[in-house]
């Protein structure tokens, strides 16, 4: 749930410190990843549903954390939503319905390295359709983490839903293209406020999902754990991660983000008892490698 494109939501509260600012960001990546354990012990809801309820969910909270934010004029930005804020919510709403059911489909290790993968396909695209330069660091890491995903994937390929390795490319390619509008946008002195984007994101993934999950089968233990999902999950770190952007620079916010995946696994593993195949480990070790790789050399290459 990378967001470190898009910083400029709220504003800081005075007195957050980098210190704090690292320890929130590093809270929020461990909130996103307990999506994974967490739909593991579900018992009765399935796919579809679980996308709509999480996302329905993380609605309702967003109703009430942004005007206790931002006061009355929370939804403002709505109304005078242009295309790119329209573009981004749908983008999220691909995100939100592709992991969910993605994770439904395949373990949840390969989900989570597969979207980490996000931030360098961010950049072949953005360098296909804006014209952004790619850094030979990045054309490494790109290249790095192309042969981790093969690697992880081509030894299990035969095992795999065809399915589920489609509808979990589908999350970093709509991250890819999300952040590509947000940059292309911004360039052009549009800002596109990353709030309401995940709130009509939210919206629109439950209205489409809606359909497919009647009728509804979930216990009232689900509609628990999936309440908590869509305020702890999603809700919450979403708020936790714009604020800490007016703090942390970008790679840090991508550096820390990256923490989603080895507390997701790990979460899995210990919680549920998914324990991730050798080749699954080998090939996401090499994926996050290539990411920190890059965004540790970025990060050095802006300091004075």
């Amino acid at each position: 749930m990378t967001a470190a494109a898009a910083t400029a939501a709220l504003p800081a509260k005075a007195g957050l410190t980098h210190g704090r600012a690292v320890w929130l960001m590093a809270a929020a990546a461990l909130m996103w990843s307990i999506a994974g354990v967490v739909t593991r012990h579900l018992e009765q809801a399935r796919s579809f549903e679980i996308t709509f309820w999480r996302s329905f969910f993380m609605l309702l909270s967003l109703l009430v954390i942004l005007p206790l934010l931002r006061g009355r004029t929370a939804f403002a930005p709505l109304l005078r939503a242009g295309l790119p804020l329209w573009v981004s919510g749908v983008c999220w709403s691909v995100m939100f319905t592709a992991f969910m059911v993605g994770i439904t489909l395949m373990p949840v290790a390969n989900v989570l390295v597969t979207m980490a993968a996000a931030p360098l396909l961010t950049a072949l695209v953005a360098r296909v359709f804006i014209g952004h330069r790619i850094a030979p660091r990045t054309w490494g890491a790109i290249a790095a983490a192309g042969v981790g995903m093969v690697w992880m994937y081509g030894a299990e390929v035969g095992q795999l839903s065809p399915v589920g390795l489609g509808v979990a490319l589908c999350i970093p390619i709509a991250a890819a293209i999300n952040w590509t509008v947000v940059q292309r946008a911004q360039g052009q002195g549009l800002a596109v406020d990353l709030v309401p984007a995940v709130f009509i994101g939210a919206l629109l993934s439950a209205l489409a999902t809606l359909p497919w999950a009647l009728p509804f089968a979930a216990s009232a233990r689900d509609l628990a754990l999936l309440g908590l999902l869509g305020l702890v999950q999603l809700a919450i770190p979403c708020v936790l991660v714009v604020y800490c952007g007016r703090v942390l620079k970008a790679p840090e916010i991508a550096l820390l983000g990256l923490l989603e995946v080895i507390f997701g696994i790990l979460l899995a593993w210990v919680g549920a008892g998914e324990q991730p195949a050798p080749a699954v480990l080998m090939g996401g070790a090499l994926v996050i490698a290539a990411l920190v790789f890059n965004e540790l050399l970025g990060w050095k290459e802006q300091q004075p």
